[in-house]
């Protein structure tokens, strides 16, 4: 029995139907009593541990994407991303789970100014020294969704799209599909085990690219605005647009380029160019 924590979410939900469609069993950590067809749906919550023995019961491989990205309350970095975790690799450890995959993000330092980064990190200690066969999913940007955060709100809003300098520096986006297809291949792989993946997509590319792919597959200009370091995205609303603005600007800092292709070669994931994700974004 595969248990995903974070199934509500984009990726979490991909992994889901992933290995569904693998025919594998899947249990599901829910906060609300939903259903996803095929599914073992448990109710539970992060931060209530008994909730989380009663999901890891008979499990053989736990899936965890849940973050506090989004949420609010009592759902914070403390709470969910640091002690939601924690208590999570605990239980998993003493019901004898067989392998723990963690999906964090590929750049984390216990003393990162950004919260969720410094938590990102605590929480892979916790895992490495928790006794448990380990897989650290370490992707860099999400392409699907920071498109949609720089470049999708200011079209939908008929503004020039804001970049930080002019958006030079380059980065390996990486597709979300990609992320869930490694994160579904790694569970009983041999060459996943005891590992962290970082991951990046194929094309290193800047956020100027980007805009210019999309005028060419939109078959019109596409204008931009060049915003200094620390201003908020005009086309998010607060507090995105100025806790984007502050993440976008630390991407403009250096390039960040990621060969994964032969973490993909080994198991069996084709990564998607850049063109092939906007293209399908736009034509959505």
């Amino acid at each position: 029995m595969n248990l995903v924590v974070g199934s509500s979410g984009m990726l979490g939900g991909m992994i889901a139907r992933k290995q569904l469609a693998r025919g594998e069993p899947v249990r599901v950590l829910v906060r609300q009593p939903t259903t996803l067809e095929g599914a073992e749906s448990v109710v539970g919550d992060l931060k209530d541990p008994a909730s989380l023995a009663a999901a890891c019961r008979g499990v053989t491989t736990v899936i965890t994407t849940a973050n506090s990205a989004q949420r609010g309350g009592a759902d914070n970095v403390d709470s969910v991303d640091l002690d939601g975790n924690r208590a999570l690799i605990d239980v998993a450890s003493r019901a004898g789970v067989r392998q723990f995959v963690f999906v964090s993000v590929a750049f984390v330092d216990v003393g990162s100014p950004v919260p969720l980064f410094a938590a990102k990190a605590r929480t892979e200690h916790h895992l490495r020294e928790s006794g448990l066969a380990w897989t650290i999913i370490a992707p860099h940007i999400f392409l699907d969704v920071w498109f949609g955060l720089l470049v999708g709100s200011a079209l939908a809003a008929g503004m020039p799209v804001s970049l930080v300098r002019g958006g030079r520096a380059r980065h390996s986006f990486i597709a979300v599909d990609d992320v869930a297809e490694f994160a579904v291949r790694a569970v009983n792989h041999g060459a996943a085990m005891n590992r962290r993946l970082l991951l990046g997509g194929p094309d290193a590319i800047s956020w100027s690219d980007i805009v210019e792919k999309t005028a060419t597959i939109l078959g019109r200009p596409v204008p931009v605005r060049s915003i200094e370091p620390g201003q908020p995205v005009p086309s998010l609303p607060p507090p995105h647009d100025a806790a984007i603005g502050g993440l976008a600007a630390s991407l403009e800092q250096q390039d960040v380029i990621i060969d994964a292709s032969e973490d993909a070669r080994t198991f069996g994931v084709t990564l998607t160019p850049a063109d092939t994700v906007l293209r399908r974004l736009l034509a959505s």
